[in-house]
């Protein structure tokens, strides 16, 4: 792959988050929470550019943090839009026809390792797209909810073999025309996904899965932050 760009959204409203909101610039350890993504990206040499997403409210606070750390790889910002996909698809149509492949990353899985995004970039010639995630450890059960008067029963429906089920994460990397084209008619067709690789796989992409970490947690709530200072005190003991 000769050209790389990498798009990290950053626009997510953050709801269970809780007060205090612009997730992606709070601190982790002694810098905000989307720089470590940005700084593992800038080390891959596959990856020609970084293009962030945040908010139309954050615009602000990005140019500042661009400012203060100087990426090389970071020329620009796309606005957010109103769902995710709304936001990854408002920067692919900002990327240069040339590039070969993009790679999709959350703003706010600040833990992800170079070696898995290097392999997953490496594993995309023979498919369409490559999503990196890990076996599921807990027991999985499918759910019938209903109710009446205020009450809610949840029943069994089944219990899923997790033998077969994975918790998939981000990176996610495609061939450039082929996530261009699926989410082209996916935006056509009013059809949304959380995942970009669903998007590519309900319009005939072929997606291989590989081994991520489980350390790669994705920050949705406080306690996940406290989780990932826990990981990062870790992995600096592991390293010195």
């Amino acid at each position: 792959m000769k050209q790389i760009t990498a798009i990290v959204p950053a626009a997510g409203l953050g709801k269970r988050f809780g007060q205090g909101g612009n997730k992606p610039f709070r601190m982790l350890g002694n810098k905000p929470l989307v720089t470590w993504v940005f700084e593992v990206l800038e080390s891959v040499n596959e990856i020609a550019e970084i293009l962030p997403v945040f908010k139309k409210d954050d615009m602000a606070l990005g140019c500042d943090l661009l400012e203060k750390f100087k990426f090389s790889k970071i020329k620009r910002i796309a606005p957010g839009g109103k769902e995710r996909q709304d936001s990854v698809y408002g920067a692919l149509v900002l990327i240069d026809k040339e590039t070969d492949a993009v790679l999709i990353h959350d703003g706010v899985r600040p833990l992800i390792e170079k070696s898995i995004i290097e392999e997953s970039i490496r594993q995309l010639r023979r498919v369409d797209g490559v999503v990196v995630g890990v076996p599921l450890k807990d027991t999985i059960k499918k759910i019938l909810s209903f109710g009446s008067q205020g009450l809610t029963e949840v029943l069994v429906q089944k219990t899923l073999d997790r033998k077969s089920l994975w918790a998939i994460q981000t990176p996610q990397v495609f061939k450039y025309s082929v996530l261009m084209k699926a989410y082209r008619k996916a935006m056509d067709e009013r059809f949304y996904s959380t995942d970009d690789s669903a998007i590519v796989e309900k319009y005939g992409g072929k997606v291989k899965a590989i081994m991520g970490s489980y350390s790669n947690i994705k920050i949705t709530t406080p306690e996940d932050m406290d989780i990932a200072e826990l990981l990062l005190k870790k992995r600096a003991e592991s390293a010195s």
